[in-house]
């Protein structure tokens, strides 16, 4: 996918986040949502990581379930033209990113949060990675 493409989503992704802070009925009324866009929006942001730094296979996808996976170095291995441990800050990433996916379903599928914190968490680690990727890429460009 065209870098172009990555940033059409993230701005869709922080659309949402951006609504759902604003939202008067507050961040539960966009739990699911949330929950979703979220983690597209990671997956976007290691693709364009990984896009920065030159290592990613021509025509590769990343798929949000293999960050929560106990391999998820050895399939990420497969997407890109480096070895994986050459990818700064990889396991700090994927901690973060680890954590967000294994609260994804169940924020997606079940009734909704009692404490907004819950969800103000999770949109605080996807700015995290955001932040640290930029800082590693310097940014993103099309």
């Amino acid at each position: 996918m065209k870098v172009e493409k990555h940033l059409e989503i993230l701005k869709e992704v922080e659309d949402e986040i951006g609504s759902a802070l604003e939202d008067q009925k507050g961040l539960a009324a966009h739990q699911r949502r949330l929950a979703f866009m979220i983690s597209l929006g990671i997956t976007e942001l290691i693709e364009l990581y990984f896009h920065g730094l030159k290592v990613m296979k021509e025509g590769s996808r990343i798929k949000h379930e293999w960050l929560k996976k106990k391999n998820v170095k050895e399939i990420l291995s497969n997407q890109i033209i480096k070895p994986i441990e050459s990818v700064k800050e990889i396991d700090k990433i994927l901690a973060i990113t680890k954590a967000i996916e294994e609260k994804r379903n169940d924020l997606a599928y079940s009734s909704p949060v009692e404490e907004e914190e819950i969800l103000r968490e999770e949109i605080s680690k996807y700015f995290e990675i955001k932040k640290l990727i930029e800082n590693i890429v310097g940014g993103f460009h099309e």
